[in-house]
This record gives C-alpha cells, sequence and structure tokens, in this order.
C-alpha cells in the first residue's frame, strides 16, 4: 500500500506532544500485548464503534496507533495517520491492507495529503492529546463531505482520578497531560468548528470482564438513562454544518390507503405542487370499500398529475410504505397518510426541511400544537407521549411521536437504509420503526415538524389502542436489544 511520511510544516512541536511521542515510540512494542490483556475494555469499544459504522465504507483514522480499531470496522478504504513512526511501523506489518501514515495531525498540510474525502473520521481517545482542539478540526471539512460523520470517543471525565491512578499502579500506560472534557465540551468546540451534533453516547460503566458480570453491568446496567452518564467512554457523532442549496430535487408521495374510499380525491385536491417534478403513489391494501376504484376514476379525472397505483401483496402499513419506496422514482420520499388528519397542505414545510439540510429524517409530531378534541383518543395520547420520552432515549435523538404516519427522506438514504435493513430484519407492521431505526442505525439527523393532527373525515381508524399498544411496547424491547443491550 501506499505508504508515507509527512514532515511537520507547523509551528515547533510543544514539549507536551514532544513528551506524549516519546511515550508512544517506547509504548508501541507492547501496545499489542497491552490490548491482550484488557480484551473486555477493547471488544466493548470495538463491538459499538462498529454499531455506529458501516462496514464497507471509506474511514480515516486519526491517531490510529497500531492499527487495530481500523481493521475492526472493515473499510472498504482505511487510512490512518499517527505521529509515533513506532506505533506505523507495528500498524503496517499487521494490516498490510490498509494505508498507514506519519504525520502530525494537527498539520493541516498533513491532513491535506491524505487523498479525502472519507464516509467516515474517526478520533478515537485523541482529541485529549491536541494542542488546539477546534483549529484540529476545523481543518477536517476538505476531507468531508454532506455526508461524511466524523466520530469522536473519549474517555469520561469523571473517569480521570481512576485512570490516573491505573496509570500510577501501571495498570495502564502513561499518557501524560489530557485534555478532560465532557460531552458538552465536545459538542461545542464541535460546533465552533461547523460541525452539528447528531447524537451522543456514553458506554461501559466498568472495564473489567469480572468473571462475566462486567459484560452485563455494560449491556443491561449501563446504558440506562443516569446511569449511563458514569460510564467510562463517551462518544459523539457529527456531520458537518449543511450548506444552502437551490435545488428542487424531485418527490414522490406514498399514500399507503385501505378502506379510505372517500379522502382519495381529497388528497389529491388539497396536495400542493412542492417541485415541477412530482409523482403521487396510492398502495391500496385490499379494501372493502371500493378503495381501489376510486383511486382508478381518480386517475382518470385528474390528468394533471401523475399517479400511480399500486395493490399491496402483503399486509400492514409497513408492507405498504416499502413497495411503494422500492417503485418510487422521486429524488425524496414522503409518506401521507389517506386519513388525512395530518394535512396535505403541510407536506411543503417537510420538504424544505430536508433540501435545505435541516434534517435527513424529516418526522412530524401530533403532540406540539393542542389536538382537535376528537382527534385522538386520551388513553392513546398518555401512551404516545411515554414512548416518546422511551424512543427519545433509545434513539439518542429528540423524537416526541414515533407513530405520525408522516415521514419525510432522501431516496438515496432510504436505499442505504434498505441495504442495512438485515441488522434489524423485517420486525415493523407499521413502517414507522424501520425508518427511525434505520435512520439511527446510519446517524441521520432526524428533525421534527409539528403539525395541526385533526379528526379524520371518512371511515374509521386502522389502530387499535390495545393490541397496537402492545405492539408498541414490544418495540421498545426491540429497540433496547438492537440499539442499546448489545
Amino acid at each position: 500500500m501506499n505508504e508515507k511520511t509527512f514532515e511537520h510544516a507547523g509551528p515547533p512541536q510543544s514539549a507536551r506532544k514532544r513528551a506524549a511521542l516519546a511515550l508512544a515510540e517506547r509504548m508501541a512494542p507492547r501496545r499489542r500485548s497491552f490490548i491482550e490483556r484488557n480484551k473486555s475494555y477493547f471488544n466493548d469499544h470495538y463491538r459499538y464503534m462498529r454499531f455506529l459504522v458501516t462496514e464497507g465504507t471509506s474511514i480515516l483514522d486519526l491517531g490510529c496507533g497500531i492499527g487495530d480499531l481500523l481493521a475492526e470496522l472493515r473499510p472498504a478504504r482505511g487510512v490512518g495517520i499517527d505521529s509515533s513512526p513506532a506505533m506505523i511501523a507495528v500498524a503496517r506489518a499487521a494490516h498490510p491492507q490498509f494505508e498507514f501514515h506519519v504525520g502530525d495531525i494537527e498539520d493541516a498540510a498533513n491532513l491535506a495529503k491524505l487523498g479525502g474525502p472519507f464516509e467516515v473520521i474517526v478520533l478515537s481517545d485523541t482529541i485529549g492529546g491536541l494542542e488546539d482542539i477546534g483549529t484540529t478540526l476545523a481543518a477536517l471539512h476538505p476531507l468531508c463531505t454532506a455526508e461524511t460523520r466524523l466520530i469522536v470517543s473519549y474517555y469520561s471525565r469523571l473517569w480521570e482520578p481512576v485512570l490516573r491512578l491505573a496509570e500510577g499502579i501501571g495498570a495502564k500506560p502513561r499518557q501524560g497531560p489530557q485534555n478532560w472534557l465532557s460531552t458538552s465540551d465536545i459538542e461545542g468546540l464541535l460546533a465552533l468548528a461547523d460541525f452539528e451534533v447528531i447524537k451522543r453516547e456514553w458506554r461501559q460503566l466498568t472495564p473489567k470482564r469480572l468473571l462475566g458480570l462486567g459484560r452485563l453491568l455494560n449491556q443491561w446496567l449501563g446504558p440506562l438513562p443516569g446511569i449511563r452518564r458514569f460510564c467510562l467512554r463517551n462518544y459523539v457523532v457529527a456531520r458537518p454544518v449543511p450548506t444552502a442549496s437551490s435545488a428542487r430535487p424531485s418527490v414522490s408521495v406514498v399514500i399507503p390507503c385501505r378502506n379510505e374510499r372517500g379522502n382519495i380525491e381529497a388528497a389529491i385536491t388539497r396536495m400542493p405542487r412542492i417541485c415541477d417534478d412530482m409523482e403521487i403513489l396510492y398502495v391500496e391494501g385490499n379494501s372493502s370499500d371500493g378503495t381501489y376504484q376510486e383511486i382508478e376514476r381518480v386517475i382518470d379525472d385528474h390528468p394533471e398529475w401523475t399517479i400511480r397505483a399500486l395493490k399491496q401483496d402483503g399486509r400492514g402499513k409497513g408492507d405498504a410504505v416499502r413497495k411503494a419506496f422500492a417503485a418510487a422514482r422521486g429524488e425524496v420520499l414522503m409518506i401521507l397518510d389517506a386519513d388525512l388528519t395530518m394535512p396535505p397542505e403541510t407536506l411543503p414545510k417537510f420538504y424544505q426541511a430536508l433540501v435545505s439540510g435541516k434534517g435527513e429524517m424529516i418526522n412530524g409530531t401530533r403532540l406540539v400544537y393542542p389536538l382537535d378534541p376528537n382527534a385522538m383518543r386520551f388513553l392513546n395520547l398518555i401512551a404516545n407521549r411515554t414512548f416518546s420520552l422511551m424512543f427519545s432515549w433509545l434513539l439518542n435523538q429528540r423524537v416526541t411521536d414515533t407513530l405520525c404516519g408522516t415521514k419525510v427522506l432522501s431516496n438515496a438514504h432510504y436505499r442505504r437504509l434498505a441495504a442495512n435493513r438485515d441488522y434489524f430484519g423485517d420486525f415493523d407492521p407499521f413502517g414507522d420503526f424501520d425508518l427511525l431505526f434505520g435512520a439511527t442505525k446510519l446517524n441521520l439527523k432526524v428533525v421534527e415538524i409539528p403539525i395541526r393532527y385533526t379528526e379524520r373525515s371518512y371511515g374509521e381508524t386502522q389502530i387499535s389502542r390495545f393490541s397496537d399498544g402492545f405492539l408498541l411496547f414490544r418495540m421498545v424491547l426491540f429497540a433496547w436489544r438492537k440499539l442499546k443491550a448489545f
């Protein structure tokens, strides 16, 4: 592979950095044996990093050490850079399939030579040794696209006394003076460098195996609200702050419908022209009230719209959405429930939020504005508010209304989500969680838009408060296992 040693072109290195380099040089021959002695700690770290990073992407590891983390992430293209020649020599010997370079990552000239852009940039235990964190973060932008995800992993500052003690008794290699940062500190530094934080997480209540008890504590107790703030490691995922665009991408509006004959034409007559290239896809789910025949009539009566009718093969809204999204040709995908309790007139707000870069998954929320008296039953409202708290914690992003039917994302992001669906499987009859969980796994920015939720004017709700409430509870347990306790 291409191997380079970059000359340091910036100001002279400080005594602190020279001391840190000397420590790394001495540690390099013993680094792998240290990792082997602390398998529980490193395996847990690698496991969560694999959750955050999709296999087969292009990854840049800043401060890569001997390259083991890069190898664990299994990139299609992996590049590592570290200031220690001894560490890089070990990395090159162990992982010849990747590119490893010797150089100071605080020298922007070195970063410019790495051949970006990259889909993922990792700073694992690196930020603590930087002299000028803000300038270093800002220098990463030429290596990024709008889709790049920056992952900063570091020790919790609450553990500083414990880690210093571990260094003192020889249980942990000495690192010299560090920048001890909270996740809020890191978030603030990223904001100053024009990166937007998507989510934060805390992992590893204990770094030791403890005869198998450590894994159980980390898996089941460590992720709990409140307790997780005492974990050893924290993770911050960010993206470059989006820039404004004048593009008007094409749109496919998907309308799943079953026994909604009275709402089919209203969906068209109330539909705003969001952009020049726009199609409507009705997905009919074996209705008994003539819904499909009404769709055919509406297609004939409204030639000014590009409308397609799809017949659902399976059951449930989730199946209908997946069928329509697979057939959609628009660059932006939208879901509009056929009961029209979410006014179609609100769809341009969702479109603008997506194309402006404010979010990458736009979710409607019915729980901000006052509800129509008969729009949602009281028990449903209480259940929705309770589950919103649970899912905001599970997803590490604020989501106040998981079951609002209107969700918008790009076709490109949906294709990535579908390609990685194996992690969750075909588990969701609603369709909402398939999209929200998938967006979380891909580190997409979720943004909510409040809507005026109204009472339906035709037909009956497809939701059963008790059986579907039980399904919601099952979704909480499923998300806990897939997003937290792994």
